[in-house]
C-alpha cells in the first residue's frame, strides 16, 4: 500500500458475525463501528445463525428495547446473564464434533463463561475483535463516537473518513441504495464497493452447505486453515 493511502469501512456492530464482515475488516486499515445509528430489532446487530442438526439456528443475545424505540446501538443494554451459558452450550452440542473445536475454545469460552457484558456494542466488539486477533486481522478498530458526527448519511460517512485519515473508503453493496456517490468525489475519497461473492466451500457440518452463518462455523471446522476460505485473510 503506498505512503498515504488509507482504507477505511464503517459498519455497525454485529454479534458473532459471518465471515464476509471481516473480510471486510480484513481488506481496511481501520474499521469503524457505527453504534451511533439506531438500535433495529430483528437485525444482525444481537443474533447469528450456527448450523444444528436440525438446520438452521438462531442464536440471540436478549436485549432491553420495551419502550426504547429510538436507543443507538451504543445505548442497548443486554438482558440479563443467562443467555452466555446457554450460547456457549449450543456452540458445544452443535460444534464439538468439528477438527478444530477444542483449539477455538481455549479462548472464545472465558468470553462466554467469565466475562460479563452489560451493552451490546461492548459484547459484539469483545468478540470481533477476539476473533480478528486468532484470524491475524491487524486492522485498527475504532468506536463512531471516538469522532465527531456530522448530520446527512453520506456526509456523515466520508466525514467520518476525513477524520481518519482515510483517502479510499470500502463499503458494503447494501449501501448502494443511500450512498450519494458525489459526496465521496467532492471529498476527494475514493470509494469501493466490496463484493461477498465467489467464497469456496469448507467441510461443515449438518447438512447442505450454508455461507450466511457466523465465522464461528468456519473458525471450528478450519481454525487456522480458515483464512483459506476468505478473500482478504492471509
Amino acid at each position: 500500500m503506498g505512503v498515504g493511502l488509507r482504507k477505511i469501512a464503517i459498519l455497525q456492530s454485529n454479534y458473532i458475525p459471518w465471515k464476509g464482515y471481516f473480510d471486510l475488516i480484513a481488506s481496511v486499515d481501520e474499521f469503524i463501528l457505527y453504534d451511533d445509528m439506531q438500535y433495529t430489532r430483528r437485525d444482525w446487530r444481537n443474533r447469528n445463525l450456527i448450523k444444528t442438526p436440525q438446520g438452521l439456528k438462531w442464536l440471540s443475545v436478549p436485549v432491553q428495547v420495551k419502550g426504547k424505540y429510538h436507543q443507538k446501538i451504543r445505548e442497548t443494554e443486554i438482558d440479563g446473564t443467562e443467555w452466555a451459558s446457554s450460547h456457549w452450550q449450543s456452540l458445544v452440542q452443535n460444534y464439538r464434533k468439528t477438527p478444530y473445536f477444542q483449539e477455538i475454545s481455549e479462548w472464545l469460552k472465558p468470553i462466554y463463561l467469565e466475562e460479563r457484558f452489560t451493552h451490546l456494542s461492548q459484547l459484539n466488539r469483545r468478540l470481533i475483535e477476539a476473533i480478528c486477533h486468532y484470524l491475524g486481522i491487524n486492522a485498527e478498530i475504532k468506536n463512531s463516537w471516538d469522532y465527531k458526527m456530522l448530520d446527512g448519511k453520506t456526509e456523515r460517512l466520508a466525514d467520518l473518513c476525513l477524520q481518519a485519515s482515510g483517502t479510499e473508503y470500502i463499503s458494503g453493496p447494501a449501501a448502494k441504495n443511500y450512498i450519494d456517490e458525489n459526496v465521496f468525489a467532492e471529498m476527494g475519497i475514493k470509494l469501493t464497493w466490496f463484493e461477498y461473492t465467489g467464497y469456496p466451500e469448507y467441510k461443515q457440518l449438518w447438512g447442505d452447505f450454508e455461507h450466511g452463518v457466523t465465522i464461528l462455523d468456519l473458525l471450528f471446522n478450519c481454525g487456522k486453515d480458515s483464512p483459506q476460505y476468505m478473500r482478504y485473510v492471509s
